[in-house]
């Protein structure tokens, strides 16, 4: 079988990964192949033409520099470029699919669903197309979910009404516990909290906060941290800058006058997570279910720069009063306090741990029962 990502913020090769680290270890019978789509439809990229970027990487320096403002309205334009292209996308994935023969294809990206599916029709007529949203919402028309006969893995339960809305039959819908995470945040950490806290230069006594931006990292980290140096708050931070190496340099360069610990790209966010009491960042939905994972609180923004994606994410935080939304993290202070107050840590963090999100582990049961309806053992 094989697996379709982008590189587009990180979050759909980290799931597609997650999923194969899972389906390897458990010793299923099945050759998983980890395809760039990207790399596919390259010769196609008509934003590298005009702007000298390929589509996933453009879309990386976007979140990098924060030039996400308007993202609802651009996001039109740039799906009726992609429709354009439709045609000469299927001549280049039918051309794929008839060298790589895959049983089934599960696809990790939205936007090209149904040209994954119309190529996959063509050329394997017998093989199946199942998405698995790396969202907890899709954001239609023709995002994640298109009206065709295909099986969809939803991580939510709103997922689950957007499909049956769509008028997918129930047998090709299966529900999952939550989005994919990577089985590193289900390994017990057997540290002590206190003692590796000062080891990395912290008060072992004092709230800690975990900022994190995905890969790219972001400067709303450094202006988080300077609205929390200006406050008389007593917290300290982590701050994970992810591949932002001149972020993570501006970070250390400053005088603080709490304690910092600043990170660039690692493997270790559950350690990092373990040592914190709350999470800071975007509404993303790997991070936020990374943190949520960890039982911890989150506070997230949600305004006109917030990737349209990701708006629902703010809600459901609230629906389940997992933390606390801020329109702007000019106000961080005040929700830190808010979440710091008398009992409102430890109901947030009980919430958290009453998801008990297991979708990597349940998905290749998933996939097996396809499998199995399909009439196929191994792929």
């Amino acid at each position: 079988m094989d697996f379709i990502f982008f590189d587009a913020g990180g979050g759909h090769r980290n799931a597609a990964v997650a999923l194969q680290t899972v389906i390897q270890a458990q010793g299923r019978p099945w050759r998983v192949n980890l395809v760039n789509l990207q790399e596919i439809l390259d010769s196609l990229d008509i934003f590298r033409k005009i702007t000298g970027l390929r589509l996933q990487d453009l879309y990386n320096l976007m979140l990098k520099k924060g030039w996400t403002l308007g993202s609802a309205q651009l996001l039109r334009p740039m799906q009726t470029i992609i429709r354009l292209y439709h045609r000469k996308q299927i001549t280049l994935i039918e051309a794929y699919l008839q060298r790589t023969q895959p049983d089934l294809l599960v696809s990790f990206v939205p936007h090209f669903n149904r040209a994954l599916y119309e190529s996959l029709k063509n050329v394997l007529p017998d093989s199946k197309l199942i998405t698995i949203p790396t969202d907890l919402a899709d954001y239609p028309p023709h995002f994640w979910i298109e009206k065709q006969e295909q099986f969809l893995i939803c991580g939510s339960e709103k997922l689950v009404e957007q499909a049956q809305t769509m008028g997918y039959p129930q047998q090709n819908i299966f529900r999952t516990s939550g989005m994919i995470l990577h089985p590193r945040f289900y390994e017990p950490i057997l540290v002590d909290r206190h003692s590796e806290r000062a080891q990395l230069g912290l008060d072992p006594a004092l709230p800690t906060g975990l900022v994190m931006f995905g890969g790219q990292g972001s400067e709303s980290m450094l202006r988080i941290t300077q609205r929390l140096q200006s406050s008389r708050l007593n917290v300290q931070l982590i701050l994970i800058c992810g591949r932002n190496n001149n972020l993570a340099s501006k970070l250390r360069a400053r005088r603080w006058r709490f304690p910092v610990f600043v990170e660039g790209f690692t493997q270790k966010v559950p350690y990092y997570m373990f040592l914190s009491d709350f999470f800071i960042g975007k509404p993303g939905p790997g991070s936020i279910s990374e943190a949520l994972a960890m039982k911890l609180p989150v506070i997230v923004e949600r305004n006109a720069w917030t990737l349209p994606q990701e708006r629902y994410n703010a809600d459901w935080i609230l629906q389940r009063r997992l933390g606390l939304v801020v329109k702007s993290f000019r106000h961080i202070h005040e929700a830190v306090a808010e979440l710091l107050s008398p009992g409102a840590l430890e109901r947030c963090r009980s919430n958290a741990a009453a998801l008990n999100n297991r979708a990597v582990f349940e998905i290749p049961e998933i996939l097996t029962s396809i499998l199995d309806r399909l009439g196929k053992r191994g792929c």
